[in-house]
């Protein structure tokens, strides 16, 4: 196995906001040692600059989808995990959106021993004729945390026995969608205040929504798609807002995808309210001009892998996302990674399911698109996809492992270059840089 020395690689702290350069050695793909450029390079090692990698705290993701159990057809609990090793992920929250759902105490227990049977969870996969597996990492830990559903059934009439889902180790408590019963709602907040631990809620209200599936607009109109307002999101934000002052349950608001939505994020935090947000990562990416124009070469207009919930905004809605997340008033980016079957992606817009995979893909897919273009510092990305998710978790912020990112490597987007068979993404044979290529742990 080939030991490599990569003098001069750009190492990030976000804790510390230092950047510094040190000499990594890669046995394989994994990182064997972390050196000032003072390090004498081990005699069998292969000297190879590394002036563009990049090493850092592992990701973390606070909230995704898993097929398992019950819709295995669109992805494995063990496909989930290698590909978020894939995207260097060290820690992944799974909603309680599964079949059986998370809503009792056995159903998390099942999990946890079904991770436990996964063969080659810390073990590097290669699927046949894999033209990058050379670049993956060996080996690599990933820590699953699980999602308590808010509500029996995440249907929103009944809460759970929140008591025993704490005790059985969930992170937090979530539906994993909107919530309409507001006394509900309030009971949640009660509950929440003595567990300590976080309501994730999705703020929707799906009267407003209607039928929508685009963002109220010109284009919704100009597309013949039902549209979705602003204030569908921005009305159940604004209500919360009222009822937050009067409880200490730490709330996270999830999926936030407007500038109004960010305008009351920041009205929230300047009340000094117990209370963090997210945003989708292909918001920050995508509007709702994709939606009808399509990305060249291979995304055609009306793409669905292009409809997401919530929907894309306007470019206006995207620039403030960016400026949200770069001001620290957006704490996280969320993966929202999920899986559909070919069937399922192949229908109309307005009728496929919304969502995209994301493991593989949001690291260097921001990089390109917001990195590259000097819309955000590497430093405040890695703090919005690493340190800050662990801490609305309620996570220690500091990782216990490192990755080593090349932000150069170019590959396409295909069949057998990820680690999960699902393909639902917009950037379905795209040609794209940036990828994983070794761990520390």
């Amino acid at each position: 196995m080939e030991t490599q020395c990569r003098p001069q690689v750009r190492c990030l702290d976000p804790i510390q906001g230092k950047e510094t350069r040190v000499t990594v050695i890669v046995r394989g793909r994994a990182i064997v040692a972390v050196e000032d450029d003072s390090y004498p390079i081990p005699a069998d090692a292969a000297v190879i600059p590394g002036e563009n990698l990049l090493l850092a705290p592992s990701l973390a993701d606070l909230y995704s989808y898993s097929g398992e159990p019950g819709y295995e057809d669109r992805e494995t609990l063990s496909q989930l995990v290698k590909t978020a090793i894939a995207g260097g992920f060290g820690d992944v929250a799974i909603l309680p959106n599964t079949d059986p759902p998370l809503d009792q105490p056995q159903t998390l227990q099942w999990l946890k021993q079904r991770l436990n049977q996964i063969e080659g969870v810390n073990a590097h996969h290669q699927p046949p004729g894999d033209p990058q597996a050379e670049n993956r990492p060996d080996s690599a830990p990933v820590q699953c945390h699980w999602w308590g559903s808010v509500t029996q059934g995440n249907q929103g009439k009944q809460l759970t026995e929140w008591g025993e889902l704490d005790q059985a180790g969930v992170i937090g408590f979530s539906d994993g969608g909107a919530i309409q019963d507001w006394r509900l709602l309030q009971r949640a907040l009660e509950y929440g205040a003595i567990a300590g631990k976080p309501l994730a809620l999705v703020p929707l209200n799906l009267s407003l929504r209607g039928n929508g599936v685009m963002r109220e607009g010109p284009l919704a109109i100009q597309l013949g798609l039902p549209p979705d307002p602003v204030m569908s999101e921005a009305a159940v934000i604004a209500s919360l807002l009222e009822l937050l002052p009067h409880y200490g349950t730490p709330v996270h608001f999830m999926r936030i995808s407007t500038a109004r939505g960010v305008e009351l994020i920041v009205q929230a935090k300047s009340q000094g309210l117990n209370c963090t947000a997210s945003v989708n990562w292909h918001h920050l990416l995508l509007s709702n001009e994709a939606i009808a124009h399509g990305l060249p070469p291979h995304t055609p207009h009306y793409d669905p892998n292009l409809r997401f919930d919530p929907p894309l905004g306007n470019e206006g809605d995207r620039l403030a996302l960016i400026e949200g997340v770069k001001s620290g008033v957006i704490d996280a980016i969320a993966v929202d990674h999920q899986a559909f079957t070919y069937e399922e992606k192949t229908q109309t817009f307005a009728e496929t399911p919304p969502g995209a995979i994301g493991y593989e893909l949001v690291l260097p897919c921001l990089w390109q698109g917001l990195v590259e273009k000097n819309l955000i510092t590497p430093m405040a990305l890695w703090r919005a996809l690493s340190t800050n998710p662990r801490r609305c978790l309620g996570l220690p912020e500091v990782s216990n492992s490192r990755i080593l990112f090349d932000p150069d490597q170019a590959w396409t987007l295909k069949r057998g270059t990820l680690q999960t068979s699902a393909y639902n993404s917009p950037w379905w044979n795209h040609s794209l840089k940036g990828r994983v290529v070794a761990w520390e742990s």
